[in-house]
């Protein structure tokens, strides 16, 4: 299995993306370049671009959402790091095979069309790490 192409983002929770976005836009100068709904985990993100990477901030949709839950237990902060991979169900089915314990499986649909699959912080000293499959640009 082949290193991961880049880090795709860093995910960081926040309560509120109108009361956190002007420290990333105006104090750090990061450039906004877009906000999404994504259902499958209950969140509002906030993509800011940072060289080929991004940071991705997280805002909760509900008290149900797992960044609701992960805000409640340990405050605001980072969450996630995401790594930008060519098949991640592969890379999903392998890990599975390997033992490694994961919270998808099967890939879902993320922000940005891309696929996506969380590796266990179990498996990774307590680091939560994200597998994102983006679409190929055509």
């Amino acid at each position: 299995m082949s290193a991961p192409n880049k880090i795709a983002h860093i995910g960081i929770a926040v309560k509120s993306l109108e009361k956190t976005l002007p420290f990333y836009t105006e104090q750090l100068g990061l450039e906004l370049v877009g906000t999404e709904i994504v259902e499958s985990e209950q969140v509002h993100v906030a993509f800011l671009q940072i060289g080929e990477s991004h940071i991705e901030l997280l805002e909760p949709l509900s008290d149900e959402s797992p960044i609701a839950k992960f805000i409640e237990k340990r405050g605001e902060g980072i969450h996630h790091i995401a790594f930008d991979v060519d098949d991640v169900a592969s890379r999903l089915s392998t890990l599975k095979e390997q033992g490694i314990p994961l919270i998808h499986e099967v890939p879902k649909a993320g922000a940005h069309g891309a696929l996506i699959g969380f590796l266990h912080p179990k498996a990774a000293n307590g680091v939560l790490y994200e597998l994102c499959q983006y679409p190929k640009e055509s």
